[in-house]
């Protein structure tokens, strides 16, 4: 029997004979997903699914469609790189022709964004059940009222089994993610991994916002007892997920966020982490959520006669990923939003070893390291990476911003000027030496280290200037001799055996960033300009 939907499929075109399964519980998804084969229950209860040769998004098989409303408003190249309307409109045809041949369709309709006045209306078709009960688990979840005159703003159709021709569609491959902003339509075909649909999302909202005077942003948010926001920005890796996921906080969300003039609103209803090498001690929030029916882990390895789970073994992917309700972690906020920041963290794993673990910057300073967006790769993790190498994402989040950096920047140091925002830069990567040679900086050191910045402690500390990036440093913090850490940690440069290596590997880090820069600097103010670090 097909379900009913407020909105029908055939208003928007779609043409099926498809059992509709719409708007499923979780519970009635996992069913159909272990029913249909696409996953496995483990010991505890989370779904257990893999998703293939595609283990992470593939950012460049997508094209944003090139067209009147996008021609001028969107930062065209290697980041957004452009699809004809002619090869979009073959793409959507044959989308179309493959739908109406599946024989189970599952249907979610949902919203992105938890502010009502900026969300966006979302339906998500899907021919994998499992992919159904992802996107309802990440994206915020409509009560029973709301969905009875639910009528989609945008729409993604997201089949696995599609395989894209490049020369007939205008792609790179047989995988293909394309967004058609003034259709309102994205296609997602050739790839089972679930992470393309929320990011989508959060691409399309990253369009929308800054036009209305809200900025978007790649962090995670969390609340004090005292009432104050705190948004961290950080690329994959960097401890966004972890840091804010932290019992005496109250988490807002883990990824993506909007900062209106009255609120720091979650895109989302969900979080999404990293499950590799996951260790409870460490992460004992997120840990437990692996322990809970309705997560959804993703390449995971599990014993198959046990379905006892090995978080440290990475032979199905290095990204293994959970994705569960944001109220699985406890303290989360009801209403996914919380007062405007009055902390901002840019958070970076420096594997050159060379950035102190925590530095505050000035508003100029603030929008020089968010346009940057640095962090590294380690040595082994590709082929060929035999040293740290600097990964710079503007805005800490490139792929997934549409318009030109500046757009966001300007946003952004706006938002911390009119609000005497405090900002600071906090390095969860390498000390005593580069990967390889030093360690990692310990948890317990960055926890207290940002707890003094979040309590306002870490003001009254005495602070000394970088001599190669220029922002101020502790020079001591009472939190870390009670977490039992030497505060030498704070200096880098003492930290290393041999000084002049130091040097070089910072000479080296300063010219990157300059390097990197030199796309931006005729978009921003000369105070921001000044704000780089000097070569020496």
């Amino acid at each position: 029997m097909t379900a009913t939907l407020s909105f029908p499929l055939s208003q928007q075109g779609i043409t099926t004979d498809a059992t509709i399964h719409a708007n499923l519980g979780t519970a009635a998804l996992v069913e159909q997903a272990v029913m249909r084969g696409e996953g496995r229950l483990a010991k505890d209860g989370p779904l257990v699914v893999e998703t293939g040769r595609h283990t992470g998004r593939s950012a460049k098989d997508k094209f944003l469609v090139r067209d009147a409303e996008t021609e001028d408003t969107v930062w065209w190249g290697k980041v957004n790189k452009a699809m004809s309307e002619q090869h979009f409109a073959a793409l959507k045809a044959d989308f179309l022709a493959a739908l109406a041949d599946k024989e189970e369709l599952f249907v979610a309709d949902l919203f992105g964004g938890s502010q009502p006045e900026y969300r966006v209306n979302v339906r998500v078709i899907n021919e994998l059940a499992w992919h159904n009960l992802f996107i309802r688990t990440l994206l915020v979840r409509p009560k029973a009222d709301e969905l009875e005159g639910f009528a989609p703003d945008y729409t993604i159709i997201d089949l696995p089994s599609f395989r894209a021709d490049p020369e007939r569609h205008g792609c790179r491959t047989e995988t293909v993610v394309a967004v058609n902003v003034t259709e309102k339509l994205i296609l997602i075909g050739g790839t089972a991994y679930a992470g393309e649909m929320k990011k989508s999302v959060f691409g399309i909202l990253n369009y929308l916002l800054p036009a209305q005077g809200v900025m978007p942003m790649h962090c995670s948010a969390n609340v004090g007892p005292d009432g104050r926001t705190a948004v961290f920005f950080g690329l994959s890796g960097t401890g966004k997920t972890t840091l804010s996921a932290d019992a005496s906080r109250t988490l807002i969300g883990d990824d993506e966020h909007g900062w209106s003039d009255t609120a720091v609103f979650n895109f989302e209803g969900g979080c999404y982490a990293k499950m590799i090498r996951l260790s409870e001690e460490a992460e004992p929030e997120i840990f437990a959520t692996t322990r809970r029916f309705g997560t959804v882990l993703e390449n995971v390895v599990m014993d198959p006669d046990t379905r006892v789970l090995d978080f440290d073994d990475n032979s199905l992917a290095e990204n293994s990923r959970g994705a569960y309700p944001i109220e699985f972690i406890p303290n989360c906020s009801a209403e996914n939003l919380g007062p405007v920041p009055s902390n901002v963290v840019m958070l970076t794993a420096d594997a050159f070893g060379v950035l102190p673990p925590i530095a505050r910057l000035t508003p100029d300073q603030a929008m020089y390291h968010f346009l940057s967006g640095y962090t590294a790769k380690v040595a082994g993790t590709e082929i060929g990476v035999t040293e740290p190498e600097a990964t710079f994402s503007t805005c800490f989040g490139a792929p997934f911003m549409p318009r030109h950096p500046s757009v966001y920047g300007n946003l952004l140091k706006e938002r911390i000027a009119r609000g005497g925002v405090q900002c600071w830069l906090l390095n969860t990567g390498w000390t005593g030496g580069k990967y390889g040679v030093g360690k990692r900086m310990p948890i317990k050191a960055t926890r207290a280290l940002l707890n003094a910045a979040l309590d306002g402690s870490l003001n009254d500390a005495e602070f000394r200037k970088d001599p190669n990036f220029g922002f101020d440093v502790p020079v001591s913090v009472p939190a870390l001799a009670a977490a039992g850490i030497d505060q030498t940690i704070l200096d880098p440069r003492a930290t290393w055996d041999d000084k002049d290596a130091y040097d070089a590997a910072a000479g080296k880090l300063v010219q990157l960033f300059v390097d990197n820069f030199a796309d931006f600097e005729a978009h921003v103010d000369e105070s921001v300009r000044q704000a780089a670090p000097q070569p020496a």
